[in-house]
């Protein structure tokens, strides 16, 4: 039988520690959920291989390093309510809910939404709210947010999620800059967004965050 605790503190150990991420509320998150709940059960003994878990579609679970660097740069606080985009299974909410004082998931994909609702609530993330819908929308009615997340590449990013961020929020985003990505943090000030470069990582762009094409006649 497969000891995936023991691949867990593993991971954490060669992928999660040597990427420089030191704050320990994202440590101990990333020891304490377990990733293989979180991913399609043939891909139950890949959990925890330093690299995109593939779902088809262009849609990801990301490496754990990267959404480990993403959270350790964005520094949800406990009092935070924090969006996540594009949470597949569930487990970016589940990890960023141990965290934040509340995660709004969104996910639009009918069989995706539905796998997220079940195992979060077998994993017993109490303070994750699952919301299906476009996730480019984001989740307005929920808002305004501390912090949000994307999980995935943008090649631009929709004015309704920085509508949805708070001012003096944070929004962490994986920039499409060829074949690898640019993850950088937004701040919104004054109602704008400045932004700082975090590191380097890859990801298929997300559904609605293409850019747009522009016609000429």
């Amino acid at each position: 039988m497969t000891d995936f605790a023991a691949r867990r503190v593993t991971m954490v150990d060669t992928q999660i520690r040597p990427a420089d991420v030191t704050k320990f509320p994202v440590i101990e998150a990333m020891l304490a959920v377990p990733r293989e709940l979180f991913v399609p059960q043939e891909k139950r003994e890949a959990a925890y291989v330093g690299d995109n878990i593939e779902l088809g579609a262009d849609r990801v679970i990301l490496e754990p390093r990267t959404l480990a660097k993403m959270l350790d740069d964005i520094d949800v606080q406990p009092d935070d309510l924090v969006l996540d985009i594009g949470c597949a299974y569930g487990y970016s909410a589940a990890v960023a809910a141990h965290l934040a004082e509340a995660v709004v998931a969104v996910e639009e994909d009918e069989m995706l939404a539905q796998e997220a609702q079940a195992r979060l609530a077998e994993y017993g993330a109490d303070n994750v709210a699952l919301h299906q819908g476009p996730l480019a929308e984001g989740a307005a009615r929920h808002g305004p947010y501390d912090a949000i997340l994307v999980q995935g590449a943008v090649s631009r990013l929709p004015g309704a999620l920085v509508d949805q961020l708070k001012e003096g929020g944070r929004i962490a985003c994986l920039f499409d800059d060829g074949r690898l990505g640019t993850m950088r943090i937004g701040y919104k000030i004054d109602g704008a967004l400045s932004w700082r470069f975090a590191f380097n990582a890859g990801a298929p762009v997300l559904p609605g965050f293409e850019r747009q094409t522009e016609f000429t006649f």
